[in-house]
């Protein structure tokens, strides 16, 4: 198939499939190689197991390795600053990344192909303005998803978290024609330009959005393109590994990058599924500078093998149907058990759960505490557990409730998740 580059962001994204495996079983191969030889962690890891680098030459020998999850790396990093033992002694990064946890994160970005595949099948290009709404504080989501619509040649505002009487009128003044953020946010920026008197679908130049961090949920998907005109995109990422997948128009499901390599796996196990089964989906970004194997998103999803009538010939996931375990993804972040024990541990003689919750489109948390006679009064507990919460993950609750002694209780998740993806 000859590639068309006003389709396709390369031809990597139409050569065949073997070709596709070959290359990808070759830089396998040269990441062990290299990692082993320089990465204490990873020398430690295959040693342990008995793997030889240089006999890791498919995808279904990466069973023979462990999958770490982002408890364990957090782990690593504690135990072994600041990359776990995951990077060479010597290598100079261009930039470093924090997300909860804390995990740190190196990046190259001048060699990386981060997020432009996704915003290039959403048919971002030159000549669009983009109003980016991640982040560029400390973690890699708003200078990465930056550096993508960069690559496809997109004009970038970088607006990060401003609230939305800030994106309104840089929307409409810079005649903003895209969007990227959480699908929530963009229809709480929609909702406060009604407010204001404005008819966003008439006045406004938005026509496009690529979604990642949240699941965007059918019916707003339906809303923000039959209501106001806008094509609406998913993207696939976590901030370990970076981008994983992202969908084409075709809309069905999402085409995996051409950088990484993905497992479905057994979460009790580590062995991979068969296509079309549900399991945890695992990552190995194939690159020379963080030797991260088995990085294990959380998310569960299946693999689809079924070529793609886009073109694209690389394998699909058919989305995230769930999470494994107790970690929750609220408003594009990670809250965890192991965060939740450290506000536990900043506030003595509380108990209290996480719930997260949805209505109108948007995550909403709410902290249900009680506490002992000695811990102080309620409002200034609520306070402390708000702050440490906030400090911790890095969201703000939306509800603090102090409920009677005995209400909670203590062998109930931390975490409670009662949203329903409609």
């Amino acid at each position: 198939m000859t590639c068309d580059l006003t389709e396709y962001f390369d031809a990597k994204e139409t050569r065949a499939r073997s070709e596709r495996l070959d290359q990808q079983c070759h830089a396998l191969t040269q990441m062990a190689v290299l990692g082993y030889g320089s990465s204490e962690t990873v020398r430690r890891i295959f040693d342990e197991r008995g793997v030889d680098p240089a006999r890791l030459t498919t995808l279904k020998d990466l069973e023979s390795l462990p999958v770490i999850s982002r408890e364990m790396l957090v782990q690593l990093q504690q135990e072994n600053p600041p990359y776990g033992g995951l990077c060479g002694v010597d290598v100079e990064t261009d930039r470093i990344f924090t997300s909860p946890g804390p995990v740190y994160e190196p990046h190259l970005s001048a060699r990386e192909i981060l997020w432009a595949r996704g915003y290039h099948a959403a048919g971002f290009r030159q000549g669009d303005i983009v109003l980016n709404t991640f982040s560029y504080h400390l973690v890699a989501a708003g200078v990465t998803f930056h550096e993508g619509l960069r690559r496809v040649g997109a004009t970038v505002v970088p607006a990060g978290t401003a609230g939305t009487d800030q994106q309104v009128p840089l929307i409409r003044d810079l005649r903003v024609t895209g969007y990227t953020g959480t699908p929530s946010f963009l229809m709480a920026i929609i909702k406060k330009a009604e407010a204001s008197g404005y008819n966003f679908k008439q006045e406004f130049n938005l026509r496009k959005a690529s979604f990642v961090a949240e699941p965007l949920q059918p019916s707003l998907r339906k809303t923000l393109e039959q209501e106001y005109n806008i094509d609406t995109f998913q993207m696939y990422g976590a901030t370990e590994v970076g981008d994983i997948a992202y969908e084409c128009r075709q809309k069905n499901y999402w085409h995996i990058c051409e950088e990484v390599i993905v497992e479905i796996v057994d979460p009790s196990t580590g062995k991979q599924v068969e296509p079309g089964q549900l399991g945890e989906v695992v990552v190995t970004r194939l690159n020379d500078v963080f030797f991260l194997f088995r990085f294990g998103t959380g998310d569960l999803s299946s693999l689809v093998t079924d070529q793609c009538s886009c073109g694209r010939t690389s394998h699909m996931l058919t989305g995230v149907a769930g999470r494994v375990g107790e970690a929750t993804k609220v408003r594009g972040m990670f809250i965890t058990p192991s965060q939740m024990k450290r506000v536990s541990a900043k506030i003595k003689d509380l108990e209290f759960r996480v719930v997260v919750e949805r209505h109108d489109y948007r995550d909403r948390v709410s902290l249900i505490f009680e506490a002992s006679g000695t811990a102080g009064s309620g409002e200034a507990l609520a306070e402390d557990l708000s702050e440490a919460f906030q400090e911790e993950c890095t969201i703000k609750a939306d509800k603090i409730e102090l409920v009677q002694p005995g209400t909670i209780d203590p062998a109930a998740p931390i975490i409670e998740d009662r949203r329903k993806w409609d």
